[in-house]
């Protein structure tokens, strides 16, 4: 039922790459029949065209060979089925450099749209298309009008051709009737030769025309409906509620690390509820104080709340709480221009630690760039 509804839908959004290379990978790319039917009859007809004296020379010696028997090989099997197999390889070393040539050509012909594309796929069959219902449905369709519309004006415009040749060579086709044999035989080859030459060139314009209407026409079928576009970037970029999901386990599993860190701080900076940010300083591994944990509001209130369990000297000093939080990073060292003011702190949390009870420090100074970017 969903995939009827996505294909009922309209497909108006360009194909994204994933989908052009899905496509790629099923065998499904841009084909041009009539770029590969003429490189192939263009092709072959320069093969033709350069390995004509030789091949006229070679078979032309088979032909001398195949009537030209002694009388033995008449009456006797043996040594006609000889110089029949002889012969038949001759033959077959006299074409084999024009098969081999076209064999070429019809590799390289159709990659010159599309490339190269190897896939199980696309030879893996398709049921679907013995419905008679969607035989019907493409019979009738746009494409297939364009196919047959493309096969009329191809048929008109190399039939054109060759009736302007002939018309121009009409004078020349009049005269092969006055010339012996052997002459205008060798003459109508030519003109035959010269006929199939303007007409497979014709082919071209059919070909440059062709190629820009496949690729249109094989985008239009990769084209995706809003709703596949949407599917597709949850798949590629992962679905956002999950993405949210991990987050949040991430976020958990750094917090938890965070608290388990507030035992071991020195001092704990407060604002005096809504900022709280946990300092610790080891002069043997550490260049500077450095934040193990911070937090806002319910994470604040938590740190607090360890920190008073496990003994940790709380300071209430909301500016330079906030400048902490907002300036440095979880588990980053204090910057230089705050060394001063956290320093204060430490010392008196050092003498809370040794004396018991301190009077804590009713202000501490902060550099006006950090007041000014807190307030």
């Amino acid at each position: 039922m969903a995939q009827d509804d996505t294909e009922q839908q309209e497909k108006t959004e360009e194909p994204t790459a994933r989908k052009r290379q899905k496509s790629r990978d099923e065998g499904q790319v841009a084909r041009s029949r009539e770029l590969t039917t003429f490189v192939l009859l263009f092709g072959g007809l320069l093969l033709l065209w350069s390995f004509s004296q030789s091949l006229f020379q070679r078979l032309g010696q088979v032909m001398e060979q195949s009537f030209s028997f002694d009388r033995q090989q008449i009456v006797e099997s043996g040594p006609m089925l000889q110089n029949v197999l002889r012969l038949g390889e001759h033959s077959l070393w006299s074409v084999l450099p024009l098969f081999i040539g076209m064999l070429l050509l019809a590799l390289v012909a159709p990659a010159l749209l599309g490339g190269w594309v190897a896939s199980a796929k696309s030879l893996q069959p398709k049921f679907e298309k013995l419905n008679p219902i969607k035989g019907l449905k493409r019979t009738f369709s746009v494409q297939a009008l364009a196919e047959l519309g493309k096969a009329i004006a191809k048929t008109v415009l190399v039939g054109g051709v060759l009736g302007l040749f002939l018309w121009s060579q009409r004078q020349e086709l009049l005269e092969l009737m006055r010339l012996p044999v052997k002459q205008a035989l060798t003459s109508a080859l030519e003109l035959a030769a010269q006929a199939c030459f303007y007409m497979i060139l014709t082919l071209i314009v059919v070909a440059l025309a062709d190629i820009p209407y496949q690729l249109f026409n094989h985008t239009k079928k990769l084209r995706m409906s809003k709703e596949e576009l949407k599917r597709e970037t949850k798949e590629t970029d992962g679905d956002p509620h999950i993405k949210a999901k991990i987050r949040q386990q991430q976020q958990a599993m750094a917090r938890r690390r965070m608290m388990a860190e507030i035992p071991n701080a020195d001092v704990v900076i407060t604002n005096p509820t809504h900022f709280a940010v946990a300092l610790r300083y080891d002069e043997s591994k550490m260049g500077a104080p450095r934040v193990v944990a911070k937090g806002t509001d319910r994470v604040a209130a938590k740190i607090r709340e360890l920190a008073e369990a496990h003994g940790v000297p709380r300071l209430e000093l909301p500016p330079l709480a906030r400048s902490l939080h907002q300036h440095v990073g979880l588990d980053q060292e204090v910057p230089v221009a705050l060394y001063t003011a956290v320093a204060e702190v430490l010392a008196w949390a050092m003498q809370i630690k040794r004396a018991g009870t301190v009077p804590p420090p009713e202000q501490v100074s902060i550099p006006d760039d950090y007041k000014e970017a807190v307030q």
